[in-house]
């Protein structure tokens, strides 16, 4: 089988030595091994742009190169029209060509490959819609009419749809996915102690204005004049740190706010065993990682109710939704401090659901949706 990926994330042309964005090349992996031969109709970049990028460890078709775009600003607009006349074209004979056809959307490049599909009712296609499928949060227009194309069955022919979360009154063509991040072998019983001397916070992932992490800031300040032990450690990189150094250095918070800065994973996985609070007030996600892999370990999510993050707690049963009012959400988090057996209930939920989402079987997820 031939397996065509067409995606706006670029393949990078170091002198010949190719790369991929690092998550997602840990995901292209285990596509590979299910077909006999995949091939990639995408960007090409001949700089990696400080992404953090893995060399691609499988064998793969030549890429077919497509020319980025993008409408941001009017002057654009003519090259935006042109590079997509070019796309089309090639998006077409690129479809012609492969057995499977697989998205990675949203993007513009799948909007296009969107509607060029839909010539193709016969040939056998997945669809991994990687952003939030809520169907009433606001998005750009152009995310909404993929996700119209992507679900309309009479438009868009045998073709599986893999979106985060379960949304009511979908097309039979939409199918819950999840994304993992551990194996089996790493499932091990792990009970989070209970603190009274101190309560560990943690927050993972970028330092930007959509994670939000002066709200976590915040929060814990705020926890802290209530007259708890707290701290918190922050580890990711962004184009807030330097804000965030000079408020917790105004507020004399050095000694329970950590910036750690970019880890490797081995000691983002120690972090999560060793805190029992995760708190990420993000306000925009797909498919959280940080929140999965914390709640693996039974670390508590306290985090906003956005895309499918209240699927993933239960609405409550296995962390906190925030509601980005600090005062709601500190009395709420203090009201769990205060109670150790529902810190305890909490932890064991968010472990035991977490836990179905090993890298096994999210392969074997894969490799059943081939074959059919």
């Amino acid at each position: 089988m031939k397996l065509l990926v067409i995606s706006s994330a670029p393949i990078i042309d170091l002198k010949k030595q190719y790369f991929m964005y690092a998550p997602y090349h840990k995901e292209m992996c285990i596509w590979a091994r299910q077909v006999d031969s995949i091939q990639f109709c995408c960007p090409i970049w001949k700089e990696d742009k400080k992404l953090l990028v893995d060399e691609i460890a499988f064998s793969m078709q030549p890429v077919i190169a497509l020319k980025e775009f993008d409408i941001t600003k009017p002057q654009k607009i003519p090259f935006a029209i042109w590079a997509s006349i070019c796309n089309v074209f090639i998006l077409f004979k690129a479809i012609q060509n492969c057995d499977h056809l697989h998205l990675r959307c949203p993007g513009n490049i799948t909007l296009l490959a969107a509607f060029v599909q839909i010539f193709f009712p016969r040939k056998r296609k997945t669809a991994k819609y990687a952003g939030n499928w809520d169907p009433k949060s606001n998005q750009p227009i152009t995310y909404k009419i993929q996700k119209w194309i992507l679900s309309n069955t009479f438009l868009t022919r045998n073709m599986q749809v893999l979106v985060y979360g379960e949304w009511p009154k979908q097309s039979k063509n939409i199918k819950p996915f999840f994304t993992a991040t551990y194996n089996e072998s790493e499932i091990i019983s792990v009970t989070k102690p209970v603190m009274d001397d101190e309560f560990k916070f943690l927050f993972v992932g970028t330092l930007s204005k959509g994670k939000q992490p002066l709200y976590a800031i915040q929060i814990v300040e705020k926890i802290k004049q209530k007259g708890k032990n707290i701290c918190l450690d922050m580890y990711g990189e962004g184009i807030l740190r330097e804000e965030l150094e000079r408020y917790i250095i105004e507020h004399n918070l050095e000694s329970i706010i950590r910036l750690k800065g970019n880890q490797p994973k081995d000691t983002i996985k120690e972090a999560y065993q060793n805190s029992q609070f995760l708190v990420l007030p993000s306000k925009s996600e797909g498919w959280p990682k940080a929140v999965a892999e914390a709640m693996f370990w039974g670390c508590i999510p306290l985090t906003t109710a956005i895309s499918c993050v209240p699927y993933m707690i239960d609405e409550g049963k296995r962390g906190v939704l925030l509601r980005e009012k600090i005062e709601a959400d500190v009395a709420a988090i203090l009201k769990l401090l205060d109670n150790p057996n529902r810190q305890i209930l909490l932890s064991e939920n968010a472990k035991k659901w977490s836990q179905q989402f090993t890298n096994q079987s999210f392969e074997n997820a894969i490799k059943k949706m081939i074959r059919e």
